[in-house]
């Protein structure tokens, strides 16, 4: 069963997804919040709308293919804590570890799992590690990169730098006695990477250079399981005005082309009205602001039982956002004019503050965490699909309003005002 991705953008947000469907390639969603300044060659992103949002689907190059998403590394602070968070949070667990004590002397990598899903926790171990430093400084902890398997990584690699891609790292081979992986690094949105690796062959835990865990925390098989499965999409918001060249970026080095789009008619909050002069929109005011620029937003996982996901992962102590009682009052009345039935019960979606979306064809279920560090910036989600490949458009309206009761807690609620000036609330 092949898997897909997304790439997504609300003021600018970029979704690389990856859906589990039984005919899939890869796609990116694309989600703007400014009406679009240079006109796609795509007659339809012409649309002077506030919020674009525009799924591509990637071609087949000639030789050469993106397989899967194969793990997300993250820059933080303190790797050991924060891979330790995740495996009490959200249910993973210690898959492997580079450090000291395996021969690497100059970062600390902490490797963790949950089904198909591999994070990846990274440190500097020496004072004056600038390229990880400046980064933490700029943003804080977050996601450095969104690596990829493929097959004919050099294939790959010569046609982006044909078209114009950055390649941070040529092609090379790494290797250990389970056998070889190679890996290209290309530069993407802001200081966001992604790697390529062709995996042909290799039959270690992880990459070359990772050992077995020094210690895995009896505690957690006490713990329910997380029922976290495989990665949805990715999420990667952008500065006002940078959406067009993100977009041709994929398309015209990663192959992607559009697949489907929905514009801003959903998107209106009392404060987040996406295509008025009154804009306070998460991802611009305050995602960029705390990120320090272009960066991932959100990782979504997937789940094949939400309503035990949810339950386990508040058990476990995680938070989540909470959206108010008359969403369900008014999703039980638009539900009466559906085609769609909802096999699981309303009343436990309403309890456990799950999110719902559906057309015509089937629906999908979702929630996000609160911001997973203290700078309000990356979060997660955790979504089960039936027959609906979306990306909750239906429920972006009752997201906004969740994330704007946050904001107006942490004091960064913002209006823009008709002469063009923030103001905070």
């Amino acid at each position: 069963m092949e898997r897909r991705w997304a790439e997504s953008h609300t003021t600018l947000q970029i979704h690389i997804c990856s859906i589990c469907t039984h005919h899939l390639n890869s796609f990116l969603l694309l989600t703007q919040e400014e009406g679009l300044q240079e006109p796609l060659k795509d007659e339809e992103l012409k649309i002077k709308c506030i919020t674009v949002i525009a799924v591509f689907i990637c071609k087949q190059h000639e030789q050469g293919r993106f397989i899967c998403f194969d793990h997300i590394t993250f820059w933080v602070g303190n790797a050991k804590q924060a891979a330790s968070y995740y495996c009490n949070k959200l249910g993973f667990e210690p898959l492997a570890y580079r450090g000291l004590e395996t021969g690497s002397r100059d970062v600390v990598s902490h490797a963790a799992k949950q089904g198909k899903i591999i994070y990846v926790f990274t440190s500097a171990l020496n004072p004056g590690n600038k390229e990880i430093g400046d980064h933490l400084v700029k943003h804080g902890d977050g996601v450095k990169d969104v690596a990829f398997t493929v097959e004919n990584c050099d294939f790959l690699v010569e046609k982006s730098r044909e078209r114009g891609a950055i390649i941070v790292k040529e092609p090379h081979v790494v290797e250990d006695r389970f056998g070889r992986v190679k890996l290209a690094i290309l530069q993407t949105y802001g200081d966001t990477t992604h790697t390529l690796i062709e995996r042909t062959g290799y039959n270690g835990l992880f990459l070359p250079g990772f050992h077995a865990p020094l210690f895995c925390d009896p505690f957690l098989a006490k713990l329910p399981s997380g029922k976290l499965d495989f990665i949805d999409h990715v999420v990667g918001n952008q500065p006002e005005n940078e959406m067009v060249p993100i977009v041709e970026w994929y398309q015209r080095n990663l192959l992607f082309h559009r697949f489907w789009s929905v514009d801003d008619k959903q998107l209106q909050t009392e404060y987040s009205a996406l295509r008025s002069i009154v804009v306070a929109n998460y991802e611009e005011s305050e995602y960029v602001e705390y990120y320090g620029g272009p960066g991932v937003q959100h990782i979504a996982m997937n789940t094949s039982d939400i309503i035990t996901a949810i339950r386990n992962l508040k058990e476990r102590g995680m938070e989540f956002m909470s959206v108010p009682d008359t969403y369900y009052q008014q999703l039980r009345e638009k539900l009466k004019l559906s085609k769609v039935k909802i096999v699981e019960d309303i009343s436990i979606l309403e309890e456990l503050r799950i999110l719902v979306d559906y057309d015509d064809n089937g629906y999908l279920l979702q929630i996000f965490t609160k911001p997973v560090q203290d700078r309000p910036t990356v979060f997660l989600e955790v979504i089960q699909r039936h027959n609906h490949q979306g990306f909750g458009a239906g429920n972006f309206k009752s997201l906004f309003e969740a994330i704007e009761a946050d904001q107006n807690a942490r004091g960064n609620l913002t209006i823009l005002t008709p002469n063009g000036i923030s103001e905070k609330l």
